[in-house]
């Protein structure tokens, strides 16, 4: 999309949903049994441990960095500072405006 570096926290959630609403999506039939609130709580926990979280993000490459919040200001400053010199190269124009 054109960024240069996605930076998260440690803590982020970074899904399309939450766990609760995907959970209710995903194991829709296995909820209607007995014991149904038990088991949307567990499978609830699952789906927040094993995709709610920036690792899984930074492994599938939409994060770079992933940083605690006491390393915000730095992790920022040095982000910041790569940027500096940077230089975009954009197509020139075919056409410019017409008065109207």
């Amino acid at each position: 999309m054109g960024y240069d570096k996605v930076i998260a926290w440690s803590n982020a959630e970074i899904a399309v949903m939450g766990a609760e609403q995907a959970v209710n999506i995903i194991h829709r039939r296995e909820l209607q049994g007995k014991n149904a609130e038990k088991t949307r709580q567990q499978r609830v926990k699952e789906y927040t441990e094993r995709f709610l979280n920036p690792y899984d993000a930074a492994k599938h490459g939409k994060v770079d960095i992933i940083a605690e919040e006491k390393n915000t200001r730095k992790i920022l400053i040095s982000c910041l500072e790569m940027l500096l010199t940077k230089r975009e190269r954009r197509p020139a124009k075919k056409h410019g405006n017409i008065p109207l």
